[in-house]
């Protein structure tokens, strides 16, 4: 039986491509080193002649290890900011296969741009669950925050007007038992294209007004 102790490196199981993906692209720009494109490339004024003054890397276990170790010191305390976020369970299948698996996280370098293939995988899972569950044609996903969401969903509704509503309707109405949050997120982005906010009780809204182009609650 032969094992593989490379898998125990970290940078190896998770970071840059394979030592035969890296010989390929050394061959394409014909460089005979990663070493040798570096000194082709990078101007040595800019370069640090030394070595790091690092510690010695950790294996992978040894790093989990002394993460947890670390972990461990921090105190739990109750959380008291609420305003209507309640906790919630979350079934352990779901932290193991997300949170636990490197593939959801690291699949791609986290450019602001697209965050990262693993989270998009995740997210289009999500829609597709959605979808499944509701029946539905289309089925959004995550804005990661509550007020983002709910301010795109303000300036989806607003671009999908149509007829009449297009020239007249310019109100947006907001439950007050929205968060704060979301309702300070919904009155910026709505104030520069002119829609006008009004937040109070749904039961008392008339959602025939013909200047009420949608709704959050």
């Amino acid at each position: 039986m032969n094992i593989n102790f490379e898998k125990e490196v970290f940078a190896h199981r998770h970071n840059g491509p394979t030592k035969e993906s890296t010989q390929k692209m050394l061959e394409v720009i014909k460089a005979d080193s990663v070493d040798k494109l570096i000194d082709e490339t990078i101007p040595e004024g800019i370069r640090l002649p030394k070595a790091l003054d690092l510690p010695k890397a950790l294996s992978e276990n040894d790093f989990l290890a002394e993460f947890k170790k670390l972990a461990s010191k921090n105190k739990m305390y109750k959380s008291f900011s609420g305003t209507g976020y309640y906790d919630t369970l979350v079934p352990n299948v779901i932290k193991r296969n997300i949170l636990e698996n490197p593939g959801w996280y690291t699949a791609y370098t986290p450019y602001q741009a697209e965050i990262a293939q693993g989270r998009l995988e995740a997210l289009i899972n999500f829609q597709t669950t959605v979808s499944d569950l509701t029946g539905m044609e289309l089925a959004n996903a995550s804005l990661l925050d509550e007020g983002t969401a709910a301010a795109e969903a303000m300036s989806m509704l607003y671009g999908q007007r149509k007829g009449k509503k297009r020239k007249e309707a310019d109100v947006f109405f907001v439950s007050e038992l929205c968060h704060p949050q979301t309702i300070e997120v919904i009155e910026t982005r709505a104030e520069p294209v002119g829609i006008e906010v009004q937040v109070g009780n749904h039961h008392e809204l008339d959602v025939t007004d013909p200047k009420l182009f949608g709704i959050v609650l």
